[in-house]
């Protein structure tokens, strides 16, 4: 995956914003004289909590603000793929305005990018590049991500003196954001531990993690693993529960990625050491843009001010979003601050003593 003109993603996203709030309504899809037009939204998984709970509403109700006659058609896949293809296809068959697609599989999608965009209709990537014509994307830097959690890992490991060796979990095969991370990881890791063992989590599933992570303990040795590179905190769940099964104590440092609840109830607990919390209200809200401004015909040139490229189609408008580091040390201050959890929706009664030591009293 190639950028180039990058420029800061957040002050483009809020120009970008600011454009299409603004602007007229144009053609593709009837969204003239306040007439609105459907956006497709096709996210793809229910495994990972992030896509219902926090990336659907907000960008539901960003679409609502920006074209207030607009309509969001959503679905989800569910991880499967011939799901999502039958999803996009209806779609395209009853004739949105836009789409929005989050792909279960980058390359899979590329006959339903390539049939919406013979329909004169474009296609924004949330999240995943998918392959094809895609006419915009909006995310977060994902090797920026990779080389968080390795700098986080490798701090971790000093301060415990836990070694040389690691495992990595990383994302499923078939995703491109899992390349853009591992290459990430790896241009941080190189020459400074030996990875002892690597694994594609089919999926991101805990349960599969679960298998890669106790294939790794019997490989290694329960007591020769001196941290845990998880792409993910579904991945790094289910690495963790492989450790604690094993009765490794103390479970070695695990990273993550998206600050789910139960993953920063980990973190203050001590059984996860840091997750990527990547600050969905912007993505979400960059997407939004991107496909009420598609929708009306009109650039996004206030949007986008870098480019990537997919297997297929070079150029494409990007804005790549800036992750954060979230550890026990700075919860209030990225997540709390932020509003996405209060001190109550972490700290629960058994997490009242930990909670106190990290901070979090209410």
């Amino acid at each position: 995956m190639r950028m180039s003109r990058t420029h800061s993603a957040l002050a483009a996203v809020a120009a970008g914003l600011l454009a299409v709030s603004l602007a007229s309504c144009g053609n593709n899809g009837g969204a003239q004289d306040g007439n609105g037009f459907t956006v497709g939204l096709l996210l793809p998984s229910q495994q990972v909590t992030r896509y219902e709970k926090s990336d659907r509403p907000m960008i539901e109700k960003r679409v609502k603000e920006l074209c207030p006659g607009c309509t969001v058609d959503h679905a989800n896949a569910g991880d499967d793929v011939a799901s999502q293809q039958r999803q996009m296809n209806s779609m395209i068959t009853r004739g949105v305005g836009a789409l929005i697609l989050d792909a279960v599989d980058a390359k899979a999608l590329r006959s339903s990018v390539q049939a919406a965009h013979k329909a004169g209709i474009p296609v924004v990537a949330y999240d995943r590049l998918a392959e094809g014509p895609i006419s915009g994307y909006a995310s977060f830097n994902g090797g920026q991500v990779g080389r968080l959690q390795a700098r986080a890992l490798l701090d971790a490991m000093r301060a415990k003196g836990d070694g040389r060796q690691i495992v990595m979990m990383n994302g499923d095969p078939s995703s491109p954001n899992a390349i853009w991370f591992r290459k990430g990881a790896l241009s941080v890791l190189k020459d400074k531990v030996r990875i002892g063992k690597s694994y594609d989590v089919v999926e991101y599933r805990p349960d599969n993690a679960y298998d890669n992570m106790r294939a790794a303990i019997t490989a290694l040795g329960p007591h020769r693993i001196g941290g845990v590179l998880a792409v993910n905190d579904s991945v790094a769940s289910g690495a963790i529960s492989a450790l604690k099964s094993a009765r490794v104590r103390p479970v070695p440092p695990v990273t993550g990625q998206d600050a789910d609840l139960d993953a920063v109830q980990r973190i203050v607990s001590g059984d996860q050491y840091m997750t990527v919390y990547k600050p969905f209200k912007a993505e979400a809200h960059a997407v939004a843009a991107m496909a009420v401004a598609l929708g009306r015909g009109q650039s996004l040139r206030h949007i986008a001010r870098t480019t990537v490229d997919n297997a297929t189609t070079e150029n494409i408008p990007a804005s790549l979003l800036t992750p954060v580091a979230v550890t026990a040390a700075n919860i209030r201050k990225t997540l709390i601050k932020d509003g996405v959890y209060t001190v109550e929706d972490i700290c629960t009664p058994k997490l009242r003593s930990a909670c106190d030591k990290a901070g979090l009293t209410r």
